[in-house]
């Protein structure tokens, strides 16, 4: 038996195919399913089963599809309530799938109050555990996304989970879908896979012997939740359709429908230099998906500014996973019409700026990351509350925006934000709020 995972950096999640005598079984999918599939067709593989542990928060799911175009089985936690054709999974019912592999469901809840983990069983001896976002590695799944009146009750029962499959032996293998990067983990997870020993050896959730002790540890400092979250259940549970196109036909400023989201994916650098007016500016990364959901108003018709040569693919799969399906074409030449800007600096020059008198520093970290460290005087709004909550009272159109987070990703982006308002903005690039604090620190010791 082998797991291959496959790792979608930007959501801080993998997906897991199980290989046993030629035959695989793909467990919680992202919608992109043609990476899955060609690694079993590659491996001449028959896929035989698809496994969901939960209605996910964070993504749409490719099961349906992948089951659909496979022949393969579909199975979901019996409690998930999908309108479309699957296999329920009952607690401790075993699903024989062929030559001494089984599948034994565990209820789990916690995450979602259907979540299930796979016990996978060779011969009868259990080796291996796809836990979804139970059991974490170094961690454990959240509870409150699903809203704040359900996350005590959730906790507890996430509590419980975390026992029962601690209860198994320490050497099967968990494979987890949640990990570093999610938003749907309570800590930062560490390694991606792990086993049942070293997190009873090292994850400190598992030691914590009281449900309602552990409920106050998790709910103790939330999270933010990304917006688009509050839309993936509900599609995960009606059915998700197949991916659209990763193409999108080329535009010019000036064909723009009236309604569109423009979102600019090129280097901030280019950004800073010129940008449609209008525009959202957030450079291509592996998390570019997570921050444009979070940012535009869901199911927004979007238009791209790229450069030539930038894998628009791939942004338009980033976006697709998370259901902006309306990718209405990409702009590469901006010509005269790239009017709006903002200043990129590195941190001497920051400091320089920031020690004028009219300066005003806005942080736009998360709530948690200000507890680390702070400095005077600065105005704190995290990012994505700068666009659903309103730019905070104090900054001035007139006057320099100052604007930092953590590395200046973040800080890139709210700068065009502000820049769409008309504010000036100048982003810190390449250094963070941290370095801003030892920098002012050192200056003020004698």
């Amino acid at each position: 038996m082998d797991v291959i995972s496959f790792r979608t950096d930007g959501l801080g999640d993998q997906s897991h195919l199980l290989v046993h005598e030629g035959r695989a079984i793909l467990v919680d999918p992202q919608r992109d399913i043609d990476r899955f599939l060609s690694a079993a067709e590659e491996r001449d593989l028959e896929l035989r089963f698809v496994l969901e542990t939960h209605l996910h928060n964070d993504y749409l799911s490719g099961a349906e599809q992948a089951a659909l175009r496979t022949g393969a089985e579909l199975v979901l936690p019996a409690a998930s309530a999908a309108a479309y054709r699957h296999t329920p999974a009952y607690h401790l019912e075993d699903i024989e799938a062929g030559d001494g592999l089984t599948i034994r469901p565990i209820h789990t809840p916690g995450h979602t109050p259907e979540h299930t983990s796979y016990l996978v069983l060779v011969d009868g001896a259990p080796v291996a555990v796809f836990s979804g976002g139970s059991l974490l590695v170094t961690s454990v799944g959240r509870p409150d996304l699903l809203g704040p009146e359900r996350a005590r009750s959730l906790a507890r029962l996430q509590h419980g989970s975390l026992r029962r499959l601690a209860a198994l032996p320490r050497e099967v293998g968990l494979f987890p879908t949640h990990g570093e990067g999610s938003f749907c983990t309570t800590t930062g997870a560490g390694r991606h896979t792990s086993t049942i020993g070293d997190e009873l050896d090292g994850n400190p959730m598992i030691g914590i012997g009281e449900a309602d002790e552990f409920a106050d540890r998790l709910l103790a400092a939330p999270l933010p939740i990304p917006a688009f979250y509050r839309h993936m259940g509900p599609a995960n549970t009606l059915g998700v359709p197949p991916m659209p196109p990763v193409t999108a036909p080329e535009l010019a400023p000036d064909d723009l429908p009236p309604d569109v989201q423009v979102v600019d994916i090129r280097p901030r650098a280019a950004q800073a230099a010129g940008m449609l007016p209008g525009s959202l500016g957030i450079e291509l990364d592996t998390d570019f998906g997570s921050w444009a959901g979070w940012l535009v108003p869901y199911g927004s018709p979007i238009a791209l500014v790229a450069e030539p040569g930038q894998d628009t693919a791939e942004a338009i799969t980033q976006l697709a996973r998370i259901g902006f399906d309306s990718v209405r074409g990409i702009i590469h030449d901006l010509g005269d019409s790239a009017t709006q800007r903002f200043d990129l600096v590195d941190l001497p020059g920051f400091l320089t700026r920031l020690a004028q008198p009219a300066s005003r520093l806005l942080d736009v970290r998360m709530p948690s990351e200000r507890e680390e460290v702070r400095v005077d005087g600065a105005i704190e709004r995290f990012l994505p509350d700068l666009v659903t909550e309103g730019l905070p009272d104090g900054l001035d159109k007139d006057r320099p925006v100052l604007v930092a987070c953590a590395t200046g990703r973040r800080a890139t982006v709210a700068a065009t934000v502000l820049a769409r308002e008309g504010y000036q903005p100048v982003a810190l690039n390449g250094a963070g709020i941290a370095e801003v604090a030892d920098a002012l620190h050192t200056h003020d010791t004698p």
